[in-house]
C-alpha cells in the first residue's frame, strides 16, 4: 500500500549516524505499542519473506530484548537490543547487537546506540529513530547488509497491521 505519510531515510557519514524519520497513521498509544510490546514487534520487525520471534522481552531500564529473524529456507540471525532509557509514550534507548540464541555478543559485528522518539500529531504519529555507529566501517557494514531496504519494508508491515484495524 502506497502512502503519502513521510518517509525520510538519511546516512550522515562524517557523523556515523542514520536517522529515519517515519510517520504512522495511528495514535502515539498504539506506535507506542507496536515498538515496545514484543506480540507486536513479532508481526512487523522483520521483512518479508522473515518473521521476527522474541525469545525474552523486559522492556525496562537495564533491561533487554533478545529476537531471532528467521528466514524461510531456515536461517535464523539472532539479535539483543539492550534499553539504556525509557520515557514511556516519548522515547527509549537501546545498544543493539548481534548475538548468539543465549543472548551472548557477537564482538565481530558493529553494535549501535539507537534513540528512538515519538510525537503524535493528530492523527498520526512520527517516529524519529537516530542510529550511531562507533566507526564509519560499523555504519557501511551495516548498510551494505540491506539495513536500510529492510528497515523500510519492515515499516511497511506496520503500516499493514494500523491499515488493517
Amino acid at each position: 500500500m502506497k502512502t503519502n505519510l513521510l518517509i525520510d531515510f538519511s546516512v550522515d557519514k562524517q557523523k556515523n549516524n542514520i536517522q529515519v524519520k517515519r510517520e504512522f497513521t495511528a495514535p502515539l498509544n498504539k506506535v507506542w505499542e507496536a515498538w515496545t510490546e514484543s506480540q507486536l514487534l513479532n508481526q512487523w520487525w522483520a521483512p518479508k519473506p522473515y518473521k521476527a520471534k522474541t525469545k525474552v522481552m523486559d522492556f525496562r531500564e537495564g533491561g533487554y530484548w533478545l529476537y531471532s529473524m528467521e528466514g524461510p529456507e531456515g536461517d535464523v540471525h539472532w539479535s539483543r537490543a539492550d534499553f539504556t532509557s525509557i520515557a514511556p509514550l516519548k522515547s527509549y534507548s537501546l545498544l543493539d547487537a548481534f548475538c548468539d540464541e543465549s543472548g551472548k555478543i557477537n564482538e565481530s559485528l558493529p553494535r549501535a546506540k539507537w534513540n528512538v522518539q515519538f510525537t503524535e500529531s493528530g492523527n498520526s504519529t512520527l517516529v524519529t529513530i537516530d542510529v550511531k555507529f562507533e566507526k564509519p566501517s560499523d555504519l557501511e557494514g551495516t548498510l551494505d547488509m540491506g539495513f536500510k531496504e529492510g528497515f523500510i519494508a519492515a515499516m511497511e508491515n506496520l503500516d499493514e497491521i494500523f491499515n488493517s484495524k
